[in-house]
């Protein structure tokens, strides 16, 4: 229908045809060729950063922009409506019945996530599109079980998640090129619900993962008035809260919000990724080597200090500093459990509300009630601009039982239908963790056994942990269980790890949608 515009598979007709319209692919093209050479540009900055690092230059606060973090007097715009009070937020994909499920949790806002949570699959893709649409318009509804889901008087706000900078959208392809996943997402929501949402009183809320540099807000930024003026809203509607959940984002905090200052909605702890990153970005200082997940808590120095320094940060600038995840859902079928799982849930949120946060991250309905309940009790008003958090201040083992744990989550984390997985009373949100983790260690660090790792004694931790893995997927694929052992063992005899995990496996579902092998570019 456009020209130089590339569908290079097929999902529901119907679905495909409502979202993927004349005007939709219009907007996707200009968008495309207006920042796609600026988001290339970005993603090389990132791979010098990467070396300069790797050659021992420490990471630390850009000289450029002292006089940004210097000057008091800036503030970012006011909350949008509808995110005056976020004090408690769920997370989730995009199917239909979570969609409902997470809008009538009484949680304030429901972030729709087509990033780590979704499998993006383009049927995933398109089919999330679909259901936010019709959850703006409040003409949701889904029938499962003899069981009918519809949406309760007064759901949460709706904010949206699109895809990392890194990521590309091989099934739609502009003038030869794959569209950025980032905006594929994002620009599909967008012009699809903007004005309808403005209509109800709310706006087109986003949360913007993986960014690594201040100039990568920037790019955003730019996004957003570009696409405002496209569609005739006015500038500034737009609101976005960033994730930091990149060691680099963390020594730019101040200056990602004030790139983003007439769109800025806060900043979050995004804690599991932020530690994976903390892995990636130090893999060539013998002396970063983290041990045992369990033991980097939010209670270490480094995880702490990040806390604190986001915290002051926001309140400084007059916007939100939103808490993280907690790994704990609620144990069906076992009461010591879970009441051990709600206790660790609800010792994290009384950390965080204490610490200043003005909300915080659940990712199921039956958590929302702790959560409130802490919040409410130490958080009387919207939020906690006026803890300004001036104290901030700037080792363990690992174990077989830790690294026999950290290749079962990188072992289940992409063969089932979604990624993010809930399982033991654990968001397992480890996959891209667990990789770095085992194969950064390897084989530089010894266990606390004295036993050194090696590419050999992964290999055998692969196999040990297979049968528990086909216990846990009766469904699995044979071939799909090959792959996730096969990328587990390469990644190991690598250097170093590569970058993300969503990056290395997409050829499979590409493939799996039917787009050509040349669209279909792998890093592995």
């Amino acid at each position: 229908m456009v020209a130089g515009v590339q569908i290079h598979t097929k999902v529901s007709e119907q679905a495909q045809a409502e979202i993927l319209t004349e005007g939709a692919l219009t907007f996707l093209a200009a968008i495309h060729r207006t920042f796609e050479s600026t988001r290339q540009s970005l993603l090389v900055a990132r791979e010098s950063a990467q070396q300069r690092l790797d050659s021992g230059i420490p990471l630390d606060f850009p000289a450029e922009t002292s006089q940004i973090r210097a000057e008091p007097s800036w503030h970012c715009v006011p909350p949008g409506p509808g995110l005056e009070d976020r004090r408690v937020e769920i997370t989730g994909p995009t199917d239909r019945k979570m969609v409902i499920n997470a809008l009538n949790s009484g949680a304030k806002t429901f972030m729709a996530d087509f990033e780590d949570s979704n499998a993006p699959t383009f049927k995933a893709m398109i089919e999330g599109q679909v259901n936010l649409r019709d959850a703006v318009r409040r003409q949701i509804d889904f029938d499962s079980g003899g069981k009918h889901y519809k949406l309760s008087e007064n759901p949460a706000v709706l904010i949206v998640r699109p895809r990392g900078w890194h990521l590309d959208e091989p099934r739609l392809t502009i003038d030869n090129v794959p569209i950025s996943g980032s905006l594929f997402d994002f620009a599909l929501y967008f012009y699809h619900n903007a004005k309808e949402l403005v209509k109800r009183g709310f706006g087109p809320y986003f949360y913007l993962p993986k960014m690594e540099h201040y100039l990568e807000a920037r790019l955003w930024n730019d996004v957003f008035l570009f696409s405002q003026s496209y569609i005739g809203m006015p500038h500034n509607t737009i609101r976005a809260t960033v994730l930091i959940e990149t060691l680099p984002a963390a020594f730019q905090m101040e200056e990602i919000l004030f790139e983003l200052r007439n769109h800025s909605s806060g900043l979050n702890c995004g804690r599991w990724d932020y530690i994976f990153s903390f892995i990636k970005k130090r893999r060539a200082d013998r002396g970063a080597v983290l041990p045992d997940r369990k033991d980097v808590t939010m209670e270490v120095g480094f995880m702490d200090a990040y806390v604190r320094l986001l915290i002051q940060t926001c309140h400084k600038r007059k916007v939100a500093a939103m808490g993280g995840m907690s790994a704990q859902i609620p144990i069906k079928g076992d009461d010591k459990a879970n009441e051990i799982a709600m206790n660790k849930v609800r010792a994290d949120k009384l950390r965080e509300v204490t610490n200043g946060h003005d909300g915080t991250w659940i990712a199921h309905p039956l958590i929302n009630k702790i959560a409130r309940e802490v919040f409410d009790q130490h958080m009387v008003g919207p939020n906690q601009y006026h803890v300004r958090r001036e104290d901030i201040t700037a080792a363990g083992v690992r174990s077989k039982r830790g690294d026999r744990a950290r290749v079962l989550r990188g072992m289940d984390r992409w063969q089932r239908v979604h990624p993010t997985q809930l399982a033991h009373g654990g968001r397992r949100d480890g996959g891209n963790y667990a990789r770095a983790a085992v194969a950064v260690g390897a084989p530089r660090v010894a266990l606390d056994t004295g036993e050194p790792i090696t590419a050999e004694y992964v290999d055998a931790l692969v196999e040990e942990v297979e049968p528990e893995v086909r216990k846990a997927v009766p469904a699995l694929k044979e071939e799909h269980l090959k792959i996730v052992k096969d990328y587990l063992k390469s990644q190991v005899r690598k250097q170093w790890p590569s970058e993300f995990l969503t990056s290395d496996l997409m050829p499979y579902l590409a493939a799996a949608d039917g787009v050509p092998a040349k669209w279909r570019k792998s890093s592995l």
